[in-house]
This record gives structure tokens, C-alpha cells and sequence, in this order.
């Protein structure tokens, strides 16, 4: 290859990347973008409560009412959820979560050797089939400050069947409460 065809290719290179800039050099002073007034995009939000412009949820059935018709067999298929955090058999001691062997009617918080959340600590009482109803649909919304992560079971039955299958894990059930007894705190408690 001689100098002649070199200086061909080399003139060819710079041709090509002078037309380039040239280019951009026009396009830049025939299309100039506008800068915005103020950088980035805005998000709007709907000042007010949440609850005006959002269809309303429909009203839950009290568990008294589900846990007759419950499943304890389709509770145990739900409790397989739990199986990464939580034990289910007696003695087999705490994972992440405490051991739910026996827990409907136990003391909140009461796991010995278990280390539970100040806020969970702080509830007091006893796991009733409506605390157990309640947490188990939004966990944070019932203990705020809980360090269980879990979001919650929205389908009120698969609650009722796991309900169940947790009452079965005891030495001594609980009888399920009477749907009419439900009822009637219901109507005499103030709405929160």
C-alpha cells in the first residue's frame, strides 16, 4: 500500500468526522431544546384523605362466622406460607418468627427464648380468633412497629382455614366462638 492510498483513507476518516460534527452543529442551532423552568419531572397528589375519590372495600364477614365452614386441610396449605418463618410443630423451637404450635390462645408475645418487637410486646393479651383475624390480614396495620414482614392474607377464607389448621395445633382446641356472640360486640363497639 503506498502513501497515496494512506492519505486516501486518512482523508476519508477526517471527511466523515468533520461532516459529523458539522451536523450536530446545525441541528443544534436549528432544533434548540427548551430547558424546563424547573429540572425533573412533578408528581401530583391528591391532597385530602385517601378515602374520598377510592371505592370503598366491602364489609368483612366476622370470623365467627367463616371458621364453622373452614378448612383445615386447605389452613395447613396456607401455612406453608408461614413455613419459611415459623414452626408449627411442638418444641421445634423459633425461626425467624416464633413457634406457632399452640398459639391460639397464648399470651402475644409470650414465646420463651423468642425476641419479640417492642410494639408486639406492647400489645398485651391473648391470641383470640379475631386478633389472630386482624393480624393476620394486615400485620402492620394491627402492631404498628411489628418487625414480622409478611403484607397479610386480603381472602377472608384462606384466614378462616388457617385459623383452623392453627387451632388444631394444641393439646386442648378452643371451641370456635358462636357466630350470634360475634355479632353483637360488633354493633356495640364505636367505629374506629
Amino acid at each position: 500500500m503506498d502513501s497515496f492510498e494512506l492519505n486516501k483513507i486518512a482523508g476519508a476518516v477526517l471527511g466523515t468526522l468533520t461532516l459529523t460534527i458539522g451536523l450536530g452543529i446545525v441541528s443544534e442551532i436549528l432544533f434548540t431544546p427548551e430547558a424546563p423552568a424547573k429540572p425533573g419531572y412533578e408528581i401530583a397528589v391528591q391532597e385530602g384523605p385517601a378515602e374520598t375519590g377510592a371505592p370503598k372495600a366491602a364489609a368483612e364477614v366476622p370470623i365467627a362466622q367463616l371458621l364453622p365452614t373452614a378448612s383445615v386441610d386447605k389452613g395447613a396449605n396456607v401455612a406453608k406460607r408461614c413455613g419459611a418463618c415459623h414452626n408449627f410443630t411442638e418444641g421445634a423451637g423459633a425461626k425467624v418468627g416464633p413457634d406457632l404450635y399452640g398459639v391460639v390462645g397464648r399470651k402475644k408475645g409470650s414465646v420463651a427464648g423468642f425476641s419479640y418487637s417492642a410494639a408486639m410486646q406492647a400489645k398485651g393479651g391473648d391470641w383470640t380468633f379475631d386478633d389472630l383475624n386482624a393480624f393476620l390480614t394486615n400485620p402492620k396495620g394491627y402492631v404498628p412497629g411489628t418487625a414480622m414482614a409478611f403484607a397479610g392474607i386480603p381472602k377472608e377464607g384462606e384466614r378462616a382455614d388457617l385459623i383452623a389448621y392453627l387451632n388444631t395445633l394444641s393439646h386442648s382446641p378452643l371451641p370456635f366462638p358462636k357466630a350470634a356472640a360475634a355479632d353483637k360486640p360488633a354493633e356495640a363497639a364505636p367505629a374506629k
